[in-house]
């Protein structure tokens, strides 16, 4: 199960160039249910999603570059490509009443997109959906998109 909710961005954070940064270019070849091809890096994937906005089924199966080289030639719409930079979240902050589990460990996903156009989202995975409900965003997000279906990665191709 993947618990996340997502952002638009207001201004970068400084020092990009210190967080570890992975290239990822994904293709969907459904997206009802969705089924989606990555490259992560140097790994391959081969993802199955459930519906739902914040809270959805997330299946990755690894699979070779020769079988994702074959795949991509299948894909529906666009090639997404970005950029992923993770910023580890040292001091989150919660709605009141809210207490984090002391081994609580966010990491912001911001994610810089060159196709199929350019646009910055940031995403932050949870353990359960109480911790993403409280979950209070860092000042240089923006806009919370999570429920918008716009801003689903199989609805930008």
């Amino acid at each position: 199960m993947e618990i996340e909710r997502k952002f638009t961005i207001k201004t970068l954070p400084d020092h990009l160039d210190n967080y570890p940064v992975r290239i990822i270019e994904q293709g969907y070849l459904c997206t009802e249910p969705v089924l989606r091809i990555r490259r992560d890096n140097d790994d391959y994937y081969f993802t199955l999603k459930g519906r739902g906005m914040m809270e959805r089924l997330e299946e990755n199966m690894p699979i070779s570059a020769e079988t994702y080289a074959h795949l991509l030639t299948k894909i529906d719409g666009a090639l997404i490509q970005k950029k992923r930079y993770m910023i580890p979240l040292d001091a989150p902050s919660f709605k009141e009443g809210y207490t984090p589990s002391e081994d609580l460990a966010l990491v912001i996903e911001l994610d810089i997109f060159t196709s199929p156009k350019p646009l910055i989202m940031a995403e932050v995975e949870f353990p359960d959906s109480e911790c993403a409900n409280a979950f209070i965003a860092p000042d240089w997000f923006d806009e919370d998109v999570t429920m918008d279906r716009r801003y689903h990665n199989s609805n930008m191709v």
